[in-house]
């Protein structure tokens, strides 16, 4: 699979946030999208997914060469694109594994529960997330952390083409860290996934090795190249890029 975009402008709210992205992610590559706060970053994501309150004013984003921008956002995840949220949303009442359920039955039609739920078990252990967890209501009471797990958990399950992790790391400590980075690399592996992590800093970097590195200001890609970035802006700030745009 490959997602592109295609010189986009997004406004968020009225508010023009994106100033023609270009960016193209193909299976088995990693990018990493890298910012200071209020760049674009997240509208980019939600752009992608159809987020209401983001409108497309120009430009386009296709899927193997096909536009999805008339596509609602649970299309565009059966096609095989996943977000992983800046903020997951608790919602009460709504057991995580009745969410999980439901999510993937909407993306494959019927499921064999008994199975399923040996797959969800599996991958919990795999992530490390506690007992009782799953039992409980989606997110509700839940750290940061383990939020950031169940996303990791919810990837796993949906095992997608194209997965947009925004702050995947952010909430974890060292071993969460690296505990999520390997189900990160798991789904490129067995999947062929197509990543693309946004983030601010390296840690999660430290256990993936990014194909390519963008930087992104004032909603334009400032530069790109590879890992060698990360350690410019680790010295440097994002100053020296907003020079050179």
């Amino acid at each position: 699979m490959k997602l592109e975009i295609n010189n986009l402008f997004a406004s968020l709210e009225g508010k023009e946030i994106l100033h023609g992205i270009n960016l193209r992610i193909k299976e088995k590559e990693i990018h990493v999208l890298m910012g200071p706060n209020g760049s674009g970053k997240t509208t980019l994501a939600k752009a992608i997914f159809g987020y209401p309150g983001v409108s497309i004013t120009e430009g386009d984003i296709k899927v193997d060469g096909k536009s999805i921008l008339d596509l609602p956002t649970s299309k565009r995840a059966q096609l095989g694109l996943f977000l992983g949220f800046q903020n997951p949303v608790e919602i009460e009442g709504v057991g995580l594994i009745n969410f999980l359920t439901s999510m993937k039955k909407a993306l494959q039609g019927s499921i064999e529960i008994k199975e399923f739920m040996k797959e969800v078990n599996e991958a919990a252990k795999y992530l490390e997330i506690r007992e009782g967890i799953i039992g409980r209501s989606l997110n509700v009471g839940f750290s940061g952390g383990e939020k950031k797990k169940i996303e990791a958990l919810e990837m796993l399950l949906q095992r997608p083409k194209i997965a947009i992790l925004d702050e995947p790391d952010s909430g974890l400590d060292v071993d969460a860290t690296k505990v999520v980075a390997n189900a990160i690399k798991k789904v490129m592996e067995q999947e062929n996934t197509g990543i693309l992590i946004i983030t601010h800093y390296k840690h999660i970097l430290e256990y993936i090795k990014p194909n390519f590195v963008h930087v992104l200001l004032d909603g334009k890609i400032a530069k790109e190249g590879d890992e060698t970035i990360i350690e410019e802006i680790e010295k440097e700030g994002y100053e020296k890029f907003r020079q050179i745009q």
